[in-house]
């Protein structure tokens, strides 16, 4: 397969990812997607600031974010997040510590 169809088809993979949880599954916390598969939505959206910083185009965390969830973190968390329970909380710290803190 040619170079620039595979890119064409995993940006297209990556798009859907990001409908399916930005629009089709707002009921799944982050705290759960880190807990059970070691990255979460906020994860996406730094690999996407990483991507960008490789190429030399400024984007903080922030900015990322917000052009990930299409909305300000304060909106994304006023709509959708729940509070997390103390054992979401213990198991977070864990899955944090073995997928993002290790990086």
């Amino acid at each position: 397969m040619p170079s620039e169809t595979e890119i064409e088809l995993q940006a297209a993979a990556f798009r859907r990812l990001q409908k399916h949880l930005m629009e089709d599954r707002t009921d799944v916390q982050n705290i759960d997607m880190m807990n059970l598969t070691g990255f979460c939505r906020n994860c996406l959206s730094r690999w996407y600031q990483e991507a960008a910083n490789e190429r030399g185009i400024e984007m903080d965390k922030m900015e990322a974010r917000e052009l990930f969830y299409g909305m300000s973190m304060d909106e994304w968390k006023a709509n959708y997040q729940t509070e997390a329970k103390p054992t979401q909380q213990e198991a977070f710290k864990k899955a944090f510590a073995e997928n993002v803190g290790k990086e």
